[in-house]
């Protein structure tokens, strides 16, 4: 079977590795740079799994800019372009999915569309109503930063918005390519695969700001965050995952969606949607106003991935927690080997790491590793496991 996919971000390039173990897949990007590397089976972001596949196994991939020929022939087109959400229109840009959809909605032959960008609740409705095209479905992705193609081998879900013939030959693509055996799949209609999505983001954006909060509790009441979160945890109802502090929530996913969400309770009474997109805003504060307090003449930032695996900078916290430093003016130096340039954004990057921790008053870091460790008297986080769930 032939399948073409569009957009190689996390999403668009682990679903090609999964997929082109049995299928064909046209890899479909802008970008020349990441068309050269997929080709050279290089992967362009940081992702364990994905770069193993690249080395180890037969994969019947082809990447490529957009052409007729590249999609000619595919029983199915994914759709995984970029969607930001806009807070000054409160509106939720998913201009570069329909793009996509007018373009196939033009050809010669009838694909199915299968979205996996994330999008609003009834955006599927409102394209099947504008192209007049009822194969259109949504499947969203559950994927973390790193972790991408190990999530799609390993699902822990298949949700389908949709329940005729074609979602469930598409379910069934999915579910071959799989390494776990007993996949729950389910399907739904067109809005409900739409809002799991965004409500399933939102429950974890949720679990952060709540151990966050729960930490930001202790620190100021000079209490043991590490005794209150084990106990806390124990309870089976609770559980010990996905609670380790950090300076906020961040990355491609949980700040756009909480807020998307919000946006589609306009007129629904609600409290705890708009009070997790608002807890993390303070709890960035918080960590801001900490660190402005000690009065240092330099703080360094170590990194700015907002996960030790990943190569994301995009929504970091840490990067709005020196937004926030910055303008009471102390000097800020970032050390992050993935950066080229002397600086980011106007702020100065140290190449030598020594150099970095000596010049450095306070290190600020939102996951601690070993090469911190000779300047650990310097270092300030929230990390207490050393985990990145």
């Amino acid at each position: 079977m032939k399948i073409s996919i569009f957009g190689m971000g996390y999403v668009g390039l682990s679903n090609a590795i999964l997929l082109a173990q049995n299928n064909e897949v046209s890899a479909i990007d802008i970008d020349l740079k990441k068309i050269h590397l997929i080709n050279n089976k290089k992967s362009p972001i940081k992702d364990k799994e994905i770069e193993d596949y690249f080395k180890n196994k037969k994969l019947n991939l082809h990447a490529s800019k957009f052409s007729i020929s590249a999609i000619e022939g595919s029983k199915f087109i994914i759709i995984a372009t970029p969607t930001n959400y806009d807070p000054e229109r409160n509106y939720f840009d998913t201009s570069s999915v329909e793009e996509i959809i007018k373009a196939i909605s033009n050809l010669d032959f009838n694909p199915s569309i299968v979205i996996r960008s994330t999008i609003p609740i009834g955006f599927v409705k409102k394209m099947r109503m504008k192209f007049q095209k009822e194969n259109i479905f949504y499947c969203p992705e559950f994927l973390r930063e790193g972790k991408a193609l190990y999530d799609n081998l390993y699902p822990s879900r298949i949700i389908i918005g949709s329940k005729s013939m074609e979602s469930k030959e598409f379910s069934k693509v999915l579910k071959n390519s799989c390494i776990k055996d007993n996949i729950k799949i389910i399907h739904t209609g067109k809005d409900e695969a739409e809002a799991i999505k965004l409500f399933s983001n939102s429950y974890l954006a949720m679990r952060v700001a709540f151990f966050n909060e729960l930490d930001s509790f202790s620190f100021l009441k000079d209490l043991n965050t590490v005794d209150i979160i084990n106990g806390v945890g124990l309870d089976p109802r609770i559980g010990d995952f996905y609670n380790n502090p950090s300076f906020g929530y961040g990355g491609y996913c949980l700040p756009k969606d909480t807020k998307q969400l919000r946006s589609n309770f306009d007129g629904i009474p609600q409290n705890i949607i708009s009070a997790i997109v608002e807890s993390n805003d303070t709890r960035i504060k918080f960590i801001a106003d900490s660190i402005i307090k000690k009065k240092p003449r330099v703080v360094g930032i170590y990194k700015l991935a907002m996960k030790s695996n990943s190569d994301n900078f995009r929504d970091s916290s840490i990067l709005k927690v020196a937004e926030s430093i910055i303008k009471h003016s102390i000097n800020l130096i970032i050390f992050e080997p993935q950066i080229d340039e002397s600086e980011f954004d106007g702020i100065e990057i140290v190449k030598n790491l020594q150099e970095f921790k000596t010049r450095s008053d306070i290190i600020l870091t939102n996951r601690v590793d070993h090469d911190l460790q000779d300047a650990i008297e310097k270092v300030f986080t929230r990390d207490i496991y050393s985990t990145d769930d």
